[in-house]
């Protein structure tokens, strides 16, 4: 009896989490719709009644009397639902499109706006507007306002939609341009990752290149690999948001006793997703082809002596300051164990094009 009744709780429980969840959906729609009707209405409005600067605070002061305590409505929120409308004008995906209509939306958006035709073919697909109305109306303007490419916008859509990322995520992945890396990394999961599912999701977990922009270092050529993990423990939040969704922090130098002998990771963590433990190796200079054979070592250790048995096997990243494609591939033959090679930089790097018009830190000294 106590077994059928602790499954009818199981089975109310989830009902109710589903119905919250579609609910919230419903919700969200609904607000969607909301805000670009207002900022429909606000562009029209403007053009016909030839509104002044100061129209919309008064709309706003005015909505508030007529209903106190009303919340996001206010100038700064009616000015992002005019933004919300007037970029996605060409294409809103609530309510029913056929392929006519979306075709000639599609011709008229690409003679106001500068991007190629191609760009706009994932838009019609109902995957993308199942995406489009998942994800919140803070999500999509920081979109809009920091994308510059429908492409781009897609990408970010479906991601944040996909991946359940908070705002805070989403604008990092922004800032690292997350839509240029994903699936670029150099590694030889097509080798060692049987299932394929697990594989595809790997690729696009694991990025070619990490913006460490957190770590305040003032010349990161000569950063020591140890202070350079220091300053990663001590944001390990800013590094998640970093390396993608679904990671939990392990520790640090993790140790691994093999035949009484100790070894130390650098950084552990285990994916939810891909249900494995990864580890990052940290190197502050250029690739070196040993550097796998070590990371191959302590796969095999860890999928020996710390992996449970429902989890896949273990992945390693080895994170570097720079590297050479070529060399990369000839390093990856004949490993078993599933490995990547990433590069970092942080924000204190001065762009290339801006190398060699400035002094050196030490000829500037020398100067002063």
């Amino acid at each position: 009896m106590l077994s059928h009744y602790k499954q009818t709780i199981k089975e109310l429980k989830s009902m109710i989490l589903t119905s919250r969840y579609r609910a919230a959906a419903l919700a969200n729609k609904e607000l969607l719709l909301l805000y670009f009707s207002v900022g429909k209405l606000i562009v029209e409005k403007s053009k016909s009644e030839k509104w002044g600067s100061g129209t919309l605070d008064k709309i706003a002061t005015d909505l508030q009397k007529e209903l106190p305590g009303l919340r996001g409505f206010s100038i700064t929120s009616l000015k992002k639902m005019r933004v919300f409308y007037t970029e996605w004008e060409f294409f809103f995906p609530i309510g029913p499109l056929v392929t006519d209509q979306l075709e000639k939306k599609v011709r008229t958006a690409t003679k106001k706006k500068t991007v190629k035709a191609d760009e706009f073919g994932p838009l019609s697909t109902d995957e993308f507007r199942k995406d489009f109305l998942s994800i919140g109306f803070t999500h999509h303007y920081e979109i809009l306002i920091k994308t510059k490419t429908v492409g781009e916008r897609v990408f970010y859509i479906a991601k944040t939609a996909k991946e359940f990322l908070s705002v805070d995520t989403l604008i990092h992945a922004i800032k690292s341009q997350a839509h240029k890396k994903q699936g670029k990394l150099k590694n030889n999961f097509a080798a060692t990752i049987n299932n394929e599912i697990q594989r595809e999701q790997a690729l696009q977990i694991f990025k070619d290149e990490y913006l460490l922009d957190f770590i305040n270092i003032e010349d990161p050529d000569l950063v020591d690999e140890r202070e350079l993990e220091d300053a990663i423990v001590r944001n390990i939040r800013k590094f998640i948001l970093s390396i993608g969704s679904d990671f939990a922090f392990i520790g640090n130098q993790n140790r691994l006793i093999v035949d009484d002998e100790e070894f130390f990771i650098d950084l552990l963590f285990f994916n939810r997703k891909l249900q494995c433990l990864v580890a990052f190796e940290l190197k502050k200079g250029k690739f070196k082809p040993e550097y796998l054979g070590k990371m191959n070592f302590y796969l095999s250790a860890l999928d020996d002596l710390v992996k449970q048995p429902h989890e896949n096997p273990s992945i390693g990243i080895v994170l570097c300051k720079s590297k050479t494609d070529k060399v990369v591939e000839f390093s990856f033959r004949d490993f078993n164990k599933s490995m990547g090679v990433a590069t970092y930089k942080t924000s204190k790097e001065l762009p290339a094009k801006y190398k060699g018009i400035l002094p050196d830190p030490k000829a500037l000294k020398e100067l002063l």
